[in-house]
């Protein structure tokens, strides 16, 4: 059975934050609000977590697609190669904020992603998940909850997210009412930045 915590975003409870940091520490599962739609997350430096992600996706984790959500930028070089001064400029103007950008992946990978040579990266403009990754010292690794299809209540409630994941996950933030328009998808491991997916954040930044 997951719990529910309320957390508020213009001043995120530290008492809770870290009662969520130390589920994720243990392989717990969360699901907590972003700047876009909620998002599906786990501990980056636990394997047996990240698995457990993966199957509940229903994906093969060497072959999944999951964002890594940083405090900031500060948290780059971690998984990233180094990267030329137009590309971080871009990153700077935008981050935080509802984009995924796509760069090129460094050694450092957890081994289950040492395969991938790109990552997506996100820093949301949002205070309870960027106090996540700041308690926990680490990245989050991170899918959407969104159906790709549908606008659906129980993606963006966090009560009717409960109800649906209850069995899946350890942890549901109710940060408050989430979007069901994802990030917008910018590769800039390609010679001219390319939109992967249009999705919230403007792309007037190219």
């Amino acid at each position: 059975m997951a719990e529910l915590i309320r957390i508020y975003e213009e001043n995120p409870n530290p008492k809770e934050i870290k009662r969520v940091v130390e589920a994720l520490r243990d392989g717990g599962l969360i699901i907590y609000p972003t700047d876009t739609v909620y998002g599906l997350g786990c501990d980056i430096t636990n394997n047996a977590a990240l698995e457990r992600i993966a199957q509940v996706r229903g994906v093969k984790l060497e072959k999944a697609n999951f964002s890594f959500i940083c405090e900031s930028l500060s948290n780059l070089s971690d998984y990233v190669r180094q990267i030329d001064t137009p590309t971080f400029k871009i990153l700077k103007r935008n981050l935080p904020g509802p984009y995924t950008f796509v760069l090129p992946g460094n050694n450092n990978l957890p081994s289950v992603f040492r395969k991938k040579k790109t990552v997506g990266i996100r820093v949301p403009d949002n205070n309870i998940c960027r106090a996540l990754v700041a308690g926990l010292g680490n990245p989050i690794v991170s899918t959407s909850i969104r159906d790709d299809d549908e606008v659906l209540e129980y993606t963006t409630d966090p009560e009717l997210i409960l109800e649906k994941w209850d069995h899946l996950v350890d942890i549901v933030i109710d940060g408050g009412y989430g979007d069901n328009i994802p990030s917008t998808v910018i590769d800039l491991t390609t010679p001219e930045p390319e939109v992967i997916r249009e999705g919230k954040g403007s792309l007037e930044i190219l």
